[in-house]
């Protein structure tokens, strides 16, 4: 994985960040704003379980992050939605897991919304992100 050539900022007089960043100060470049991606394949099949829907999520973020010439290391700002919060915090740690095969140790600001159903209702999350391909 490449190293972000962003700048994460944790004030000291917040509590510290696990899996997420306060603030990232994107380094100037061309900026990439994703469109929410679910736990979708291509052939529209999704999977039951929050954990492989949220694998897919980030492989299809991948994906569009690619075909923009950008990398996971460029993701400057994520949002994550969930229609099941409670699930979301049982799966921490696996979700950690797959967050660190997907998009390595790069930990851009970062936010998760409990909401009460995405535009697919068997979906249960969503991840919107923005990145910014440095300059040169």
């Amino acid at each position: 994985m490449t190293e972000s050539p962003h700048h994460n900022v944790n004030p000291d007089q917040l509590l510290p960040p696990v899996g997420f960043s306060h603030a990232t100060v994107a380094a100037t470049g061309r900026t990439i704003y994703l469109g929410g991606q679910t736990g979708h394949r291509v052939d529209g099949s999704l999977d039951g379980e929050l954990v492989p829907q949220f694998a897919q999520a980030l492989d299809n973020l991948v994906a569009v992050l690619d075909a923009c010439d950008a990398q996971p290391a460029h993701l400057v700002s994520l949002a994550i939605y969930t229609t099941d919060v409670a699930g979301y915090r049982a799966a921490t740690r696996e979700l950690g897991d797959v967050w660190r095969q997907q998009l390595g140790r790069h930990y851009p600001a970062m936010a998760l919304f409990g909401i009460a159903e995405l535009y697919d209702p068997r979906a249960l999350v969503e991840v919107v992100a923005v990145a910014v391909v440095p300059e040169g």
